[in-house]
């Protein structure tokens, strides 16, 4: 019976703690306002930021995919030759894929790559002065240079090309927008705390006087706080709705926009799902936690009388 009368009070306790939060915020009114509002422009502004860092970091990913090892094979190797290279480059466990290309092969796309002018290779036909290849690329493109030094040792191999330097380059650059773009974003996100959190600390100290008075009468602290938990979480949940509006529309406008405009493979935006709702989940998150963070953080120095 007491196990009863106990749950009893624990859900009529729960209800009056979730009761009072959503009450304080028609109660607040402009204040609340001021406090949805400000968690709906910082994180409409880390959303989008998150977007754009988590595309350019895909179409990163997508360019160092297109990097390859091309592997000149020497002119006078046999078949058999040729078949030992491909084995020995295949047992490398960081390859991914071989393909091999004729020299006749090699000249025709060398012929395409130069427009009207590649029509004069097209003379060397009958007597193709290149070299058969193979086209090589790795399981992480961070692997393409020592990948190619070891091919360069084998045998019937006459030269390894894989733009040495402009992959250096592409990869440091890579690696440098990645960082920059997590900075930028663990900044937002701190700013946002910052911002939020003052803004719904003016809120309860409009009401330091209700807490105190609450303390000398007996209220615990927990019976103080929950209302307040219930509030910036309420606040938080409020404050992502019109960030996860335009994520969910924007983005999907934007990827239609360009799967109609662009063509290009490494130009692809992440797919709308599951990306678009992933990064909504995680403003909604984000705002819950800032909320309940701001109001428990806020409230505990009035609750100290």
């Amino acid at each position: 019976m007491r196990t009863e009368v106990n749950t009893d009070m624990k859900l009529r306790t729960i209800r009056r703690h979730i009761g009072e939060g959503t009450r304080n915020i028609f109660r607040n009114g402009w204040m609340s306002i001021a406090s949805i509002g400000a968690v709906t422009m910082t994180l409409a502004l880390v959303g989008v930021f998150m977007a754009i860092v988590l595309n350019l970091n895909e179409i990163a990913k997508n360019i160092e995919k297109d990097v390859e090892i091309k592997v000149f094979i020497d002119r006078l190797a046999t078949e058999e030759d040729i078949e030992d290279l491909r084995g020995e480059i295949n047992e490398l466990d960081t390859v991914d894929t071989v393909r091999f290309a004729s020299n006749d092969e090699e000249l025709l796309s060398l012929a395409e790559s130069m427009g009207e002018q590649g029509e004069a290779w097209l003379l060397y036909q009958q007597d193709n002065p290149l070299n058969h290849a193979f086209i090589v690329q790795t399981i992480e493109p961070t692997d393409t240079e020592p990948t190619a030094d070891q091919i360069a040792e084998f045998t019937s191999v006459d030269n390894v090309n894989f733009g040495k330097d402009v992959v250096e380059n592409l990869f440091k650059f890579n690696n440098f927008a990645r960082n920059v773009g997590l900075v930028v974003i663990i900044g937002l996100v701190l700013t946002a705390i910052f911002l939020i959190s003052n803004t719904i600390k003016l809120t309860i100290m409009a009401r330091s006087k209700e807490i105190g008075i609450m303390k000398l009468v007996g209220a615990t602290n927990g019976f103080i706080r929950w209302p307040f938990f219930i509030e910036g979480m309420l606040l938080g949940v409020l404050g992502s709705i019109i960030p996860i509006s335009m994520i969910l529309f924007g983005y999907s406008f934007l990827e239609k926009l360009l799967v109609e405009q662009i063509h290009f493979r490494v130009i692809e935006l992440l797919p709308f799902n599951p990306f678009a709702w992933q990064l909504s989940l995680v403003i909604l998150a984000i705002g819950t936690f800032i909320g309940v963070w701001g109001s428990v953080m806020s409230v505990r120095k009035f609750l100290k009388v």
